[in-house]
């Protein structure tokens, strides 16, 4: 993905879809390209959501509500995606650990909430625009004030694509449609080589197991082929420089990662996990509060610890080894419990002050209004937060409990402690 971030190709794309969207679909197109930004997560923050404030203000609208259309897509629809992420793999194995608590042999698919986070997307776009036009906007009211602090890189982001850049597009867009084409070839027909050999089902399959094999590839062929188009990406040392680039920040999550290592195995061997598990199973059982209604009270739970602890990876090595072993218990599977955990954590994103890019965003709100504080951000954020973490968990609940739809391939909705 840094491959395809440094050579232009992600940048490219977002603007392509915020700058030639009707302006009377330009909200919903901003909520729509903050999703799909996570993909990267990074692009987002620093790409869309100054973007969309400098193009609400090019409309004659106010540049916040822009802003907050953009941040509501990118930070609270951050576990909402049509493409598997750079943290699905992350919290797939946090969720696998905790699991083999309960059952040593059990492991979460990196694709195990899929199917929920394509339905997701559709359902954050829709209820992210409609609070921005009908709620955010009409509150800001009519922008008078002036800019402060732009630069020719703010005007720059408002620069139609180039004819270089559109080129590149396209030929992305080829490149694309054919490894579409052979992905299809490898997986659909009966007995495709990447299916599971044993049983012909795609569930337990090469493809579900290499996605992220297959994620690298795609994006490191488009960041090639884009690259190569638009002069980004000259030889194989450019290609080199922007993974390196890519692994540069790692330092931090590396850090974390052994941290909830040593974590999630002293629960392991303790015994914690699985007292804690047992414990708070027996006392929901007693109480009689078993039922599916109880993952909205776990939900709840993760969107107020999210509050305190920004990084949803950090979030989950705590929270997964005592959750997950006490739902499974319950009946639960893993996947449900990490997609339930996942609407807490994304939702309540956008207001607090420990979310890592929170400092970022308040800097591109003072250039519009010099005055604005903390405040001022998390009002603004607000309806967006409780809408979501109300209708997401609604939705949840109907896609697994009412209609029985999978969260993701071969991911089961309930789980039978041996």
């Amino acid at each position: 993905v840094g491959v395809a971030e440094r050579s232009g190709w992600l940048t490219a794309v977002i603007r392509g879809m915020v700058l030639k969207a009707p302006p009377s679909m330009v909200t919903i197109f901003i909520v729509f390209a903050g999703v799909l930004s996570n993909t990267a997560s990074e692009m987002g923050y620093v790409v869309l959501v100054p973007l969309a404030a400098v193009v609400f203000y090019s409309l004659g609208r106010h540049p916040l509500a822009g802003l907050a259309a953009a941040f509501a897509g990118v930070s609270g629809g951050y576990s909402a995606n049509l493409l598997i992420g750079t943290v699905d793999p992350l919290l797939s194995g946090i969720t696998t650990e905790a699991a083999r608590l309960i059952d040593p042999s059990y492991e979460v698919d990196v694709s195990a909430n899929w199917y929920f986070m394509i339905a997701s997307t559709f359902l954050i776009t829709a209820v992210g625009s409609f609070i921005s036009l009908k709620i955010v906007e009409p509150s800001l009211g009519k922008y008078e004030g002036t800019p402060e602090g732009l630069d020719d890189e703010d005007e720059h982001r408002m620069d139609p694509l180039s004819p270089q850049e559109k080129k590149g597009l396209w030929h992305t867009l080829w490149a694309t449609i054919l490894f579409a084409a052979l992905m299809v070839i490898l997986v659909v027909p009966e007995g495709a080589i990447l299916r599971n050999q044993e049983t012909g089902a795609v569930a337990g399959s090469p493809f579900l197991r290499g996605i992220v094999a297959i994620i690298f590839v795609y994006f490191l062929m488009v960041g090639i082929v884009y690259g190569r188009v638009v002069g980004t990406i000259r030889n194989d040392r450019d290609v080199i420089n922007a993974m390196a680039h890519a692994m540069s920040t790692l330092g931090l999550y590396i850090a974390l990662v052994f941290f909830a290592a040593q974590f999630v195995k002293f629960f392991g061997w303790t015994n914690l996990g699985s007292i804690t598990a047992v414990t708070g199973a027996n006392f929901l059982q007693s109480i009689g509060f078993t039922g599916p209604v109880l993952f909205f009270l776990f939900i709840l739970v993760c969107a107020f610890i999210n509050l305190m602890l920004g990084s949803a990876s950090a979030q989950w090595a705590v929270t997964a080894p005592i959750f997950v072993p006490m739902l499974m218990l319950l009946g639960y599977s893993p996947e449900v419990i990490q997609a339930a955990y996942r609407i807490g954590d994304s939702s309540t994103n956008i207001i607090t002050p420990m979310m890592s890019y929170f400092g970022l965003i308040m800097a591109f709100v003072a250039r519009y209004v010099p005055k604005a504080g903390v405040g001022t951000l998390i009002a603004m954020m607000l309806p967006y937060s409780i809408s979501f973490i109300v209708l997401w968990s609604v939705f949840f609940f109907i896609w697994t409990f009412v209609f029985g739809l999978p969260v993701g391939p071969a991911s089961p909705t309930y789980y039978t402690p041996g």
